[in-house]
């Protein structure tokens, strides 16, 4: 597959290969060939695997009911300033299983919040959609709250143990809100989790977020992330204002700004972002590339500006996700 992604990510940046006979794809034909058996073939056995564990466990109506289960491949090449060039391949993958018990859940699922570190070494990466690390596997039960969060608040909790030697068990309480502020536009939501670790001990993250749409095209929204973790034992924060712009029906860039800062009794601000990100689905719902320029201003380096550059190409396998041909 690794062999398939440098080259589908370069075509992807070489607008005169773009196919015009079907505004769903940018690939040519030749390229669509390469990758759809090998598409149809993932998902068929991520859609059959995972309703067949359902089923086992739950009802014949896994066989019919909608299943959220992905597998979600990334390839990325980096350029820092600093750190020069450097790639990385990821891997995301959670296994749903509707019907095995009303509420509740076997969770299967890699690159949990608990194992993203701190928010100084998450960096940008809370304004953007690519905070994965493959190393962390888990395997658990998680109850589901039977509240709706648009007028309640909506609590979950889950136990099971992190796949590693030795094995980590872990335990999570996590609550959800949202709220529309009177008649207005705006919405504030807020999700909140604590955990506990056998080898990281205990941590607590908490995430609101305030938006509202300017436009059939523009989403404002003011992000507030507060993380402390016992390993650590600094409280954190991060303050960002994101600005997404839609630039057509497969396209979408969006502008951030990112403050962090860490400590309750001394507070300060230790980095500074600034990044667009410019994300566009290149083929049906299932291969998308990012573009993502950023600025960095450590405090470390006297907050000079450090320049960076991200290419991302994603594959999206989902077994109810459904597009023609």
């Amino acid at each position: 597959m690794k062999h398939i992604i440098l080259p589908l990510l370069l075509l992807a940046l070489g607008p005169a290969h773009a196919n015009h006979e079907h505004d769903d794809s940018d690939l040519p034909h030749w390229a669509v060939d390469k990758i759809t058996p090998m598409h149809d073939n993932v998902t068929r056995w991520l859609d059959n695997s995972t309703r067949n564990i359902d089923n086992f466990f739950g009802t014949d109506d896994s066989l019919t009911i909608e299943n959220g289960s992905y597998l979600r491949f990334s390839q990325e090449l980096f350029w820092h300033e600093r750190d020069r060039f450097s790639s990385d391949t990821t891997l995301r993958l959670k296994l749903d299983l509707p019907t095995t018990e009303e509420r509740l859940r076997i969770l299967i699922e890699s690159d949990p919040e608990e194992s993203q570190g701190t928010l100084a070494e998450q960096g940008a990466n809370t304004a953007r959609d690519d905070r994965f690390r493959t190393e962390d596997f888990l395997i658990g039960l998680r109850r589901l709250g039977d509240r709706d969060k648009r007028t309640d608040w909506r609590l979950d909790a889950g136990a099971g143990i992190k796949v590693k030697l030795p094995l980590d068990p872990y335990v999570r309480f996590t609550g959800e809100r949202l709220w529309q502020l009177g008649d207005s536009p705006w919405q504030l939501e807020s999700w909140n989790r604590a955990s506990w670790f056998n080898e990281e001990g205990y941590s607590v993250r908490s995430r609101w977020d305030l938006g509202r749409p300017l436009s059939d095209t523009y989403h404002l929204r003011f992000i507030t992330n507060v993380q402390w973790q016992e390993e650590v034992d600094t409280l954190e924060y991060s303050e960002g204002i994101e600005l997404d712009q839609l630039l057509g029906s497969r396209s979408i860039i969006r502008y951030a700004a990112v403050a962090v800062g860490r400590s309750a009794s001394d507070p300060h601000l230790h980095d500074y972002y600034l990044l667009s990100q410019y994300r566009r689905n290149l083929h049906r719902e299932i291969l998308f590339v990012d573009v993502i320029p950023e600025v960095h201003f450590p405090r470390e380096q006297n907050y000079d500006a450090e320049f960076g550059i991200t290419l991302r190409l994603e594959l999206l396998f989902r077994g109810d996700l459904s597009w023609g041909r």
